[in-house]
């Protein structure tokens, strides 16, 4: 499956705002990174950001901008920048993996609670499902991660 430039760089984006929410408990706020961009001399507006993490509008590429965000997420800029052979840094890559089996560990234990008087083993085969389901789509654990829902950085009310 072949992504969009900007929908590449959305996914690159989003899996480092999920590695910060592993790192710290909280997601980075629009103010959050826009205030450590300006002390690094780059503006970044609300609009520019959302359309970024989103994967829509044009293409950022502007260099200074995505190297300053490599600098505040701590990974080598030729993630952002689009290098060949740029890959997932280990370090986001483990605590993605990290993410995921709690989220997993999240789901398991709703399901439990809700269909409480549930057999063991009907327990059992909605774990078995949840589990092979999650490894055939690594992609849809980032981007369930990265939905609006509670996230104070939502879609900009204006430009």
């Amino acid at each position: 499956m072949s992504r969009t430039p900007q929908a590449e760089l959305a996914r690159k984006l989003n899996l480092l705002l999920d590695s910060v929410v592993a790192e710290r408990g909280t997601p980075f706020t629009y103010r959050e990174v826009s205030e450590a961009l300006a002390k690094r001399g780059v503006n970044l507006s609300r609009a520019r950001w959302f359309y970024m993490k989103d994967g829509t509008g044009r293409m950022v590429s502007d260099p200074e901008l995505l190297a300053a965000l490599s600098e505040l997420f701590d990974v080598d800029p030729s993630y952002l920048l689009g290098s060949e052979g740029a890959e997932i840094p280990e370090r986001i890559d483990a605590q993605l993996e990290f993410v995921k089996s709690l989220r997993a560990a999240r789901v398991k234990t709703f399901a439990a609670r809700t269909l409480g008087d549930v057999s063991p083993e009907t327990l059992r085969a909605i774990t078995e499902y949840l589990n092979e389901d999650i490894a055939r789509h690594p992609a849809g654990e980032a981007s369930a991660a990265s939905g609006l829902e509670g996230n104070p950085d939502g879609p900009p009310v204006g430009p």
